[in-house]
């Protein structure tokens, strides 16, 4: 299991933006400084205030709107989950990072959260002879 720890400004804002993604809650994990959001089976984000963040890490906690630590990817089935991920995120406060990437089987999106966390959503078409060994 994979779980990111990201630090949020507003937890609220936050909850609506990955709630409108089509991302849930799960409140058993979840507090007034935590929101626990199931991205799938085996990748969770855990939102945190940025005083809550601060009492997990030493050094100061990056500002995401002016650096990039680090870009989330997310895969998707096709080229139109791709587009509508970044239709949704758009729509619940998200901005585009970047311009389309598209070349050798690979179309690709970024967008950035309200917190400037950046999460790439990308489709790769499978290879001659799948993904396997």
């Amino acid at each position: 299991m994979i779980v990111v720890n990201l630090p949020v400004a507003d937890l609220e804002t936050s909850r609506a933006f990955y709630t409108g993604l089509g991302f849930r809650i799960n409140e058993a994990f979840s507090d007034e400084t935590t929101a626990s959001v199931v991205l799938s089976g085996t990748i969770v984000a855990m939102l945190m205030t940025r005083e809550r963040f601060a009492g997990f890490v030493t050094g100061e906690v990056a500002d995401a709107h002016r650096v990039t630590q680090v870009l989330h990817a997310l895969s998707a089935d096709s080229r139109e989950e791709v587009d509508t991920f970044v239709a949704r995120a758009l729509a619940h406060g998200g901005h585009e990072y970047r311009d389309t990437q598209e070349g050798d089987g690979m179309y690709g999106r970024a967008v950035a959260d309200p917190d400037g966390h950046v999460w790439e959503v990308v489709h790769m078409a499978e290879p001659e002879g799948g993904w396997g060994p």
